[in-house]
């Protein structure tokens, strides 16, 4: 399917923000799917999208996919990222109609931390944005601030438990002590029911193994539908 390329900007409390829109030549009510690129809060930019997922998602179903150059930890911690997310996901919203958008088909996603991102998203839409979300896919997602079993002493190509130490701290550098706010990790939320269904991908020799089937187990328990597949034996972001 032919697509196009466009890039627009939006306001946002940084001041002003970048979207990357992908979207076939012609069709209407279509899903549209904000994708959050992944870096480990630390790096990455609305292009990373070329070489996601999510890219396939318009070749092949007719998607429209737009893609936040959100604000990085190194020039704003939490709750940055969140806050530009939530602004990309509201002018989704605002122009589905311009976009050939379902309105009531709007996805989530993103690889690494854009996962971690999309996860955090869907729990703060449902708690206080507002924004319904039909379906999330949060890949390889970097939800856990805390070291887990496949976390910790982690020594896999790409990323490894020093590089999320860092990436982690950079992010939450602006939190005052004590607990650590489930928008900020998703992995710290105690209720997960009313999220959107799931689905999400992830290797064994990764970081993020253990905290991407606890995530799956707990959207499972409350009663959200989720599927995840295991690639055993490969490193995070293998399908980059």
């Amino acid at each position: 399917m032919r697509y196009t390329a466009r890039k627009v900007r939006i306001p946002s409390k940084g001041g002003s923000m970048k979207l990357l829109v992908l979207a076939p030549e012609s069709g209407e009510n279509r899903p549209g799917v904000l994708w959050i690129h992944g870096g480990g809060y630390v790096t990455g930019m609305a292009g990373v999208v070329w070489m996601s997922r999510a890219k396939n998602l318009v070749a092949r179903f007719g998607a429209v996919v737009v893609s936040p150059e959100y604000r990085l930890a190194g020039k704003a911690p939490y709750p940055a990222a969140l806050e530009d997310c939530h602004s990309a996901l509201l002018w989704l919203k605002e122009h589905a109609r311009e976009l050939g958008v379902r309105g009531d088909q709007l996805i989530v996603g993103g690889e690494s931390a854009g996962g971690g991102l999309a996860a955090a998203l869907c729990l703060y839409e449902r708690d206080v944005g507002g924004v319904r979300i039909a379906f999330q896919l949060p890949l390889y997602p970097m939800l856990d601030n805390e070291d887990t079993v496949t976390s910790r002493d982690n020594h896999a190509p790409v990323w490894n438990t020093r590089l999320n130490h860092y990436g982690w701290a950079r992010y939450l550098r602006g939190l005052p002590g004590g607990p650590v706010p489930a928008y900020a990790a998703a992995a710290r939320a105690k209720d997960f029911s009313g999220l959107p269904p799931a689905y999400t991908f992830v290797s064994t020799r990764e970081p993020f193994y253990a905290e991407t089937l606890a995530y799956v187990e707990n959207l499972r328990r409350a009663g959200v539908e989720a599927t995840v597949d295991v690639y055993p034996g490969l490193f995070h972001a293998f399908d980059m």
